[in-house]
């Protein structure tokens, strides 16, 4: 191919965005692998999920550092309403930080970690704490590095599993992309698949990709120094997810911001001035669209913002037949589309924004501690 988001390839690569411009384009491709990679192995997954799962009382936490924590963050609601599982997103810098406020000795506990490298010394840490802390421990790894410390850590163990990410997922970017959408796609296709919803989603992206990305970039251009994502539901996570991507790729330099439409009216709301981006995500939900509407309608009508953009139409295009966990894919490549055009506008380097080092690919300088469950 010869340009990505309509740059070729060697001013991307002269201004070191090509990964992340390939990444971030790739997605409707790695997100139908990632299913059929699912489908692949899915005698294996089953085989060690099922007697896990007909487990009585059992916990399923979902981890990961960063990015990788919010693929729990968005899928767990949606997996908890569609199953009878018990699911919670607790982070692993949480659980390495506290661990016995997040982990019960006698609740049997799933823990499914995401992770793209799978280097990274607080997902390993959280690994080893569940199995120190929790009596009938089980470890569920979908990672993009088979060859990193957490994939490797799972061979021969009868109480783990990993599967791997297709090929190309593990981001050679900064920035978190098609690493982030495929462990998404591939939890939802083990836990709740849906091949007709995966389409709605690569239909959607696929149309942002390829008929918005000159409004996308005029919005990026625009002399903004805040932005808020605004999302409810399984949206939240990826409201998180966009803040951060935003955050990364502009170096911080723009501040980004991400809350609920509800929680924004309580104090949140204080950020907007008249160099503020808000972008609304729509639900679905013809319940949650009530109150999704009446705070687009709030923030319109104060004209403080610089601008606000209801992602509605280019994601459902006219119908609500996508589910909200699932139209997060679409929206999260609209907001990586956003930030690439804005680290661009800002004359930063995508695929590594911060050159200086103060902030790295997989964490660097987290020294892990010894826990004593007798300890003071």
């Amino acid at each position: 191919m010869n340009e990505y988001l309509t740059i070729d390839v060697a001013n991307l690569k002269e201004k070191n965005a090509y990964w992340t411009a390939k990444e971030i384009s790739q997605q409707p491709k790695v997100w139908r692998e990632a299913q059929a990679n699912v489908t692949k192995h899915k005698e294996a997954i089953s085989a060690f999920l099922s007697p896990i799962l007909a487990r009585k009382n059992l916990r399923i936490i979902l981890t990961g550092a960063g990015t990788s924590a919010y693929v729990g963050e968005t899928i767990a609601p949606h997996i908890s309403r569609e199953t009878s599982l018990r699911c919670e997103a607790i982070s692993t810098t949480e659980i390495v930080g506290a661990p016995e406020y997040y982990l019960s000795a006698n609740h049997p506990t799933l823990l499914i970690s995401f992770a793209r490298s799978g280097n990274s010394p607080e997902s390993l840490a959280a690994v080893e704490l569940a199995n120190q802390i929790v009596n009938d421990c089980f470890h569920l790894v979908l990672t993009c590095n088979e060859n990193g410390k957490l994939a490797q850590g799972t061979q021969n163990k009868n109480n783990a599993l990993s599967l791997i990410m297709p090929e190309g997922t593990l981001d050679e970017s900064f920035a978190m992309t098609s690493s982030f959408t495929s462990m998404l796609v591939s939890a939802l296709s083990i836990f709740t698949p849906c091949v007709q919803q995966l389409e709605h989603a690569c239909s959607a992206a696929e149309g942002i990709l390829t008929e918005q990305l000159n409004s996308i970039k005029a919005k990026a251009e625009a002399e903004t120094d805040r932005i808020v994502f605004l999302g409810a539901g399984p949206l939240l996570g990826i409201a998180r997810e966009a803040a951060l991507k935003y955050l990364e790729l502009t170096a911080g330099q723009v501040i980004s911001y991400c809350e609920s439409p509800l929680g924004f009216r309580h104090g949140p709301k204080s950020i907007v001035n008249n160099k503020t981006d808000i972008i609304l995500f729509q639900s679905s939900n013809s319940y949650t669209r009530h109150y999704n509407q009446d705070l687009n309608n709030e923030v319109i009508k104060d004209n403080i913002a610089a601008s606000v953009t209801c992602l509605d139409d280019i994601i459902y295009h006219d119908t609500n037949s996508i589910a909200d966990v699932w139209a997060g894919l679409p929206i999260i490549v609209y907001c990586q589309v956003l930030a690439f055009y804005k680290s661009i506008a800002l004359n930063l380097t995508p695929d590594n924004p911060c050159p200086t080092g103060e902030v790295n690919r997989v964490v660097q300088g987290v020294t892990i501690y010894p826990f004593d469950k007798n300890h003071d």
